[in-house]
């Protein structure tokens, strides 16, 4: 299941990254300036339609930053899963050669 989420978690950082690059002008300055038609406050331009983006802008940065802090506690746990999984096969592989240590002794005994 948390293998599913990875691509998921980067598709979406990906969309953020990608609109907060195609801005062109400055935030918030009214339609065809850069401010896009991001609704009746926006459109007008003026203080309030910078203020909408600067709101915006934070969602998106806050957004961004819970995405990374979940990627990085997936990548955590991931990590951690595995460094566990490798001890477990070292150990195994210890009991099997010591098992067939054992084998080799008897078979050399029964001789």
């Amino acid at each position: 299941m948390a293998l599913r989420l990875a691509p998921n978690l980067l598709r979406s950082l990906r969309l953020t990254s990608v609109r907060a690059m195609s801005q062109v002008g400055g935030f918030g300055e009214g339609a065809g300036k850069g401010g896009g038609a991001g609704g009746s406050i926006r459109d007008a331009g003026g203080s309030f339609g910078k203020m909408e983006a600067a709101h915006e802008e934070e969602y998106f940065r806050k957004l961004r930053e819970k995405q990374l802090k979940e990627m990085r506690k997936f990548v955590s746990e991931e990590t951690g899963y595995h460094h566990d999984e490798i001890n477990r096969l070292e150990e195994a592989i210890k009991r099997h050669k010591k098992r067939l240590a054992e084998l080799r002794k008897d078979d050399s005994d029964s001789d």
